[in-house]
């Protein structure tokens, strides 16, 4: 007979959580609300499986040699790698893949679920949690970018979300791509640097422009000060560079406010002064401005000027369909660390 002192404790595992009633009433009630402005806009619903092969899901992997990193990963009896998924993207690539043919272009749906996580828990960061997801397959263009971003505004307000309290943030790569074409880091060779720009930038919220400045450069100590905390190798920018990265995808979040200004350089129709909160609103700037804007300062280069005119095409889809920067804003520091991304 089994020791009584041994006996299973029961326990939850780090990073999952048990759901009660209200919670399910409230996240189905929520779901059903997304799902009737996903339709409204003519997508229709697909239900994929949880569990994918894990070469499916290939370069998304942390590490492709680890199956299990960053992923919950297992062998089946044929010795074939399976994983939970992570997210709804790789699995909708895989479906379009394999079903492309048959699909009618552009293929517009929607999917739901549980992806799952093998990351360290922390406050907000769990293991297993639901994600909507909306994609567009098979169009050309931006028109359909136009689109999602107008959706997500609707969802929103769908939800409650009263607007003004919410806003639809929009870059375009390219905008960044061009700028580092420019300072020297094109090609295939400086591949590991322009993502660690792209991460670097991709802090800005958390670390804001200085802790963005020094990933830019040799590196942060992550106490704040030298010697204090593990200390993150940065992308070894000049300071040149990093200023030109500054003034043009950086510009925006700075704090500074747009204001009108008299004797302002040809160039720009409006100039930041630094003094107050950044308020485009405040001077009814709207985003074909703020395209404009993004145009004088980026890269005058092919990627450049491609990144200012796909902007100006958003912008002018944004606007004569009635949704203000208050609703959709363009905003040339919003980046992800990750190199799929557009």
């Amino acid at each position: 007979m089994a020791d009584k002192s041994e006996k299973m404790k029961a326990r939850l595992p780090r990073g999952l959580v048990d759901r009660g009633a209200d919670d399910i009433r409230a996240v189905e009630k929520m779901m059903a609300t997304i799902r009737s402005v996903y339709e409204l806009y003519g997508f229709e619903p697909v239900d994929q499986p949880m569990i994918e092969y894990t070469d499916a899901l290939g370069k998304f992997l942390p590490d492709q040699d680890r199956p299990n990193e960053g992923v919950f990963s297992f062998q089946d009896d044929d010795d074939q790698w399976l994983s939970l998924r992570y997210d709804l993207t790789a699995p909708m690539a895989r479906f379009v893949a394999e079903n492309f043919e048959r699909l009618p272009k552009p293929y517009r749906s929607y999917r739901s679920g549980w992806v799952f996580r093998n990351e360290k828990p922390g406050p907000g960061r769990f293991r297993q949690f639901m994600q909507f997801d909306a994609d567009t397959v098979g169009t050309p263009g931006v028109a359909a970018d136009a689109e999602m971003a107008m959706m997500m505004a609707d969802v929103m307000e769908a939800l409650g979300i009263k607007r003004g309290d919410y806003v639809i943030r929009v870059n375009n790569r390219k905008v960044l791509d061009g700028v580092l074409e420019a300072i020297g880091l094109g090609g295939d060779e400086n591949v590991g640097r322009r993502l660690t720009v792209l991460r670097a930038i991709d802090k800005l919220d958390k670390l804001g422009p200085e802790g963005v400045r020094l990933l830019l450069g040799q590196g942060r100590w992550d106490g704040g000060r030298e010697g204090e905390g593990d200390f993150t190798k940065g992308a070894g920018l000049t300071g040149p560079q990093i200023d030109r990265l500054e003034a043009t995808v950086l510009f925006f979040a700075t704090g500074a406010r747009f204001t009108k200004s008299k004797g302002i350089a040809a160039e720009d129709d409006f100039i930041l002064d630094g003094r107050e909160a950044n308020d485009p609103e405040a001077l009814c700037l709207s985003n074909k401005h703020l395209v404009q804007m993004i145009r004088n300062r980026g890269a005058d280069n092919q990627t450049g000027q491609e990144a200012a005119n796909e902007l100006d095409t958003l912008a002018s889809i944004f606007q004569s369909s009635g949704y203000g920067t208050k609703r959709i804003l363009i905003d040339p520091s919003v980046v992800r660390g990750l190199e799929y991304y557009t």
